[in-house]
């Protein structure tokens, strides 16, 4: 009788298994193993993430109820706690980390759009502060009484998929990871009001890329030149130096400040970019994207 593949095992024949063979290879991941390859340790991983498991304990739990079918998914004969414990903790991080990369640009590729035609990525940045327990995470101390980390992730709103990740702890200030971006020349970055670090503004601008920032309410400037005629919504369109000593320092060029009404959310918002060669909707339209 006639039977297909379960479902996991026809979502793992997407993967390019000779490049990760050629990964591993790099980094003798599998040097020594015997029987719990880095493949079997990813698949493992893999079932955990899609079956929502949210400790080693759970998953090994999972896997124990389907002991039968391990081997015909793909993860071995026997995966053991203690097993995928030590694979965790002993294996590179870097044969799953380059790996991921691929699989994300290979997903970018098939996913190419152009939504806002201005010639280059659109990319957003932000951060989720991801909570642990401190008695075992004691270097990833946030509070007091608690641990936890922060996921830096930049993502690629034309494609929806997140393109660069950076994990710190959950006590650096979000800014701190903008300078480990890998940025790209012509290409657009929005951040948040967390973002205004005018040195690493001033970097992307150096390079020939594009920012849209939310201003804090205490900038201080003075206001150079501005635009008479408005569409409607945009409450100002203006160009402005920084007077700050610190800000003037580290962005010693002009800036372009828009403000715009949101008729939504019924409330104002105050955006700094050194794009000029877009409209203020533009402007707008990008962050509202975010």
């Amino acid at each position: 009788m006639f039977q297909d593949k379960y479902v996991f095992a026809q979502l793992v024949s997407f993967l390019n298994r000779s490049k990760f063979n050629r990964i591993v290879a790099k980094y003798e991941g599998d040097k020594y193993v015997k029987h719990f390859s880095c493949w079997n340790q990813l698949l493992a991983l893999m079932f955990g993430q899609l079956s929502n498991r949210e400790s080693l304990r759970g998953l090994i739990v999972a896997l124990d109820a389907h002991h039968s079918k391990t081997y015909h998914l793909g993860m071995g004969k026997n995966v053991s706690k203690s097993s995928l414990a030590r694979a965790n903790q002993d294996r590179d991080y870097h044969i799953f980390e380059e790996y991921a990369y691929y699989l994300v640009n290979q997903a970018r590729e098939k996913r190419t759009t152009n939504i806002f035609n201005l010639g280059g990525n659109v990319y957003a940045f932000d951060s989720t502060t991801i909570d642990l327990c401190l008695s075992v995470f004691w270097w990833a101390k946030f509070r007091k009484k608690k641990g936890g980390i922060k996921v830096h992730t930049l993502y690629d709103i034309e494609t929806q998929i997140p393109t660069f990740f950076h994990i710190t702890e959950a006590s650096v200030h979000d800014s701190k990871a903008m300078k480990e971006i890998p940025y790209e020349p012509d290409s657009f970055y929005i951040f948040d009001r967390a973002y205004n670090s005018f040195k690493m503004l001033y970097k992307i601008h150096q390079i020939g890329a594009y920012f849209v920032v939310r201003a804090k309410k205490n900038l201080q400037y003075k206001t150079i030149k501005w635009k008479r005629r408005l569409p409607r919504n945009v409450l100002s369109d203006v160009t402005i130096d920084l007077i700050g000593f610190y800000p003037k320092k580290y962005y010693p060029g002009s800036l372009r400040m828009v403000r715009y009404w949101d008729e939504e959310q019924k409330r104002e918002f105050v955006f700094l970019t050194n794009a000029t060669h877009i409209s203020a909707l533009q402007v707008a339209e990008l962050y509202k994207n975010r």
